[in-house]
């Protein structure tokens, strides 16, 4: 058996673009199907904003290893028996929300990874280790060498601490959450304040050599935004909105038509 690679760290390494993904938050298998054939790169299935199972989340990831898109994991914040569930189930990483301090960023990145890196317990007969099937020593080096963890930086006191959290053995990689910090500080994501913030965070993330992501809209200039804002990957809307969205537009075309 041909030793493993993260599809979201190969998608990290093209040259030509950005890394596009897009949030997961409907139940239905066919969504990551429909997600995994329109060719995004990676979709974070979201255990923090949506009423999905672990289970749900498990039948996910099983499509999207099996479709070609890498399957993140959002959890909802740092619990080490989810953490281990979903990473079994074969999630290529963790995002974790709300990291505000190098104290946390260890603790979670403890959690990701075997000993002596970390604290997650050995499970080889999961899907993770192919049922079974796999050496046990591959499982390990892919769990400690390929599984990402990506840290949510959605405070100010975070973003002054972005590239010290980001330095901490076993952060992969940074996500602005702009949202949550902007409404944290009372404020708009647009505002002065806020985009200088931001700044800081993104410049703390590429001074310790790890790529940083955001969340965007489901369009080019979005996209372009991100690129220009010095982000690495970027996540372009949700299943849900980009189904209510399309059904929208439909609907808009068809009301035009009238009986003559």
């Amino acid at each position: 058996m041909l030793p493993r690679s993260s599809m979201f760290k190969r998608a990290l390494a093209v040259s030509t673009g950005p890394a596009i993904g897009t949030w997961v938050k409907l139940p239905a298998m066919e969504s990551m199907e429909l997600i995994a054939h329109a060719g995004f790169d990676f979709a974070v299935i979201d255990l923090e904003h949506s009423a999905m199972s672990v289970e749900t989340a498990s039948r996910h990831i099983g499509v999207a290893l099996l479709a070609g898109v890498s399957p993140i994991v959002r959890i909802p914040a740092l619990d080490g028996g989810l953490v281990q569930r979903v990473l079994d189930a074969g999630a290529e990483g963790i995002m974790l929300p709300h990291v505000d301090t190098v104290a946390q960023a260890r603790d979670a990145a403890a959690a990701v990874r075997f000993a002596p890196l970390g604290t997650r317990g050995v499970g080889s007969t999961s899907r993770a280790g192919g049922w079974g099937a796999m050496p046990r020593s591959e499982y390990l080096r892919y769990g400690n060498e390929e599984v990402v963890l990506i840290a949510q930086i959605e405070s100010a006191a975070a973003a002054r601490s972005a590239e010290e959290i980001a330095s901490v053995d076993g952060v992969d990689a940074l996500l602005i959450g702009a949202a949550d910090l902007s409404t944290a500080e009372g404020r708009t994501e647009t505002d002065p304040e806020i985009v200088a913030i931001i700044e800081t965070a993104i410049r703390g993330g590429h001074a310790a050599g790890v790529p940083v992501g955001n969340a965007g809209g489901a369009s080019a200039a979005s996209v372009q935004a991100a690129v220009d804002a010095g982000y690495r990957f970027t996540m372009m809307s949700n299943d849900a909105s980009l189904l209510g969205a399309a059904a929208a537009s439909a609907l808009a075309a068809g009301r035009t038509v009238t009986y003559a």
